[in-house]
């Protein structure tokens, strides 16, 4: 049995990340974190999914889906917080999938006020970067923008 001390309920669980009950539900849901029951039938989290949920929320910023946190997170025991070293890891798993998602953004960035290639958000410009349609041979969608064509 774990110390009442270091056991939290939902809504302290949920003060104490910064989020809402419901995430921490959706977040136990998912197998992301973990709680027990008390002989009321009350959730009781570790003090460790704090550490837990710190870990979701920054992989969530950096645009990591629930999915590949859920890999990673699954390496861990049940009570168990994410130590430096399987940030270091997971990181190094994701650079190339952030350093992608960091070139689409400054493509975007790049051709948001003309031609994507044609998907078509520049209808004025489109007969002179994409004549005759020439990007439809690439495939559909925004040809330049998802880096199918120069």
């Amino acid at each position: 049995m774990t110390p009442k001390k270091l056991e939290m309920s939902v809504g302290q669980l949920a003060q104490r990340a910064g989020i809402a009950p419901s995430a921490v539900r959706f977040y136990e849901e998912k197998g992301l974190i973990f709680s027990h029951r008390t002989s009321g039938n009350q959730r009781r989290f570790h003090r460790a999914m704090l550490r837990r949920v710190a870990f979701i929320r920054a992989s969530q910023a950096a645009g990591i889906p629930l999915s590949v946190i859920a890999d990673v997170l699954a390496e861990l025991g049940d009570h168990e917080s994410p130590p430096k070293s399987m940030w270091e890891k997971a990181s190094k798993r994701w650079i190339s999938d952030i350093n992608n998602r960091i070139a689409l953004l400054e493509n975007m960035r790049d051709l948001i006020g003309s031609c994507v290639g044609c998907g078509c958000l520049s209808l004025g410009a489109c007969h002179l970067l994409n004549p005759g349609d020439e990007l439809n041979s690439l495939g559909p969608g925004p040809r330049r923008l998802m880096g199918g064509a120069s």
